[in-house]
């Protein structure tokens, strides 16, 4: 296991054999079962390195990443997301992380937020965070991005997001939402499954996947009347590209399972 102090240093600082040996700890540390090495040393770590590669070392993290999502490690495949999304905020992306993405994030069944031994997993948050990252991706379909948020959703599961993991979904279809190039179509039709689904309930215990995107669609309802900001940063708030499309149509999906709000 690696010691976190070794990123003391700035990549920039590295060359030749040092340069591809800090990389290559920093690969093996983002999928350490310490959260101390994985967490606070290497994703941090990463944070800052990954603008400072050149596009072979970014593209070459990514495919190590890609990997990750067929890891049986539960933490190498929840944290592979959180550092594709900081190569696409770089600029770097392919198709084949992308297939590996959308093959992993709605067939994911460990969705604990956080474990005593290997602190934050959070694969759905994470996986939120990284299609949060491709919707402002300059040339990037949208549709795609919102069909999978709502296949994880829709996918059968026994947790109870407990750990904001709506709130986290909310956030990247909102993103999602204020693309340019959506059609007022386009911007509602993703709701389709989930209306269906909801108009499949039975009389009894709601089910915790229905739970989830009910808690998931009132935050984006939030978020589709007040703006979307930018986290982290100052900038003012962006309002969807179709908002009272969006606002009619998750009120009316709301109503299926909530009829007085109708």
């Amino acid at each position: 296991m690696s010691d976190v102090r070794q990123y003391s240093a700035e990549i920039r600082e590295l060359t030749g054999a040092a340069r591809a040996a800090a990389l290559d700890a920093l690969a093996e540390d983002l999928s350490s079962p310490d959260p101390a090495v994985r967490d606070d040393g290497a994703y941090l770590t990463a944070v800052r390195w990954i603008p400072q590669l050149d596009e072979e070392e970014r593209r070459n993290l990514g495919d190590r990443m890609a990997v990750r999502f067929t890891d049986p490690a539960v933490q190498a495949r929840t944290f592979a997301p959180l550092i594709l999304a900081r190569i696409a905020d770089a600029g770097e992306w392919r198709a084949p992380w992308w297939e590996a993405f959308a093959a992993w994030y709605p067939a994911e069944t460990d969705l604990r937020g956080w474990d005593p031994r290997l602190g934050w997993l959070h694969a759905a948050a994470h996986g939120a965070d990284l299609l949060a990252a491709l919707a402002v991706r300059p040339g990037q379909d949208p549709r795609p991005l919102a069909d999978l948020a709502v296949a994880r959703l829709l996918a059968s599961t026994d947790h109870l997001f407990d750990a904001q993991e709506d709130d986290r979904i909310a956030y990247a279809l909102a993103r999602i939402l204020c693309h340019p190039d959506l059609t007022e179509a386009a911007s509602v039709a993703w709701l389709t499954p989930v209306a269906d689904a909801f108009r499949q309930g039975e009389p009894g215990p709601v089910p915790v996947w229905a739970s989830n995107t009910m808690r998931t669609l009132r935050m984006l309802y939030v978020l589709a009347d007040r703006g979307v900001r930018t986290r982290n940063t100052d900038e003012p708030a962006r309002g969807f590209t179709h908002r009272p499309a969006v606002l009619e149509a998750l009120a009316g999906t709301l109503a299926i399972v909530a009829p007085w709000t109708g």
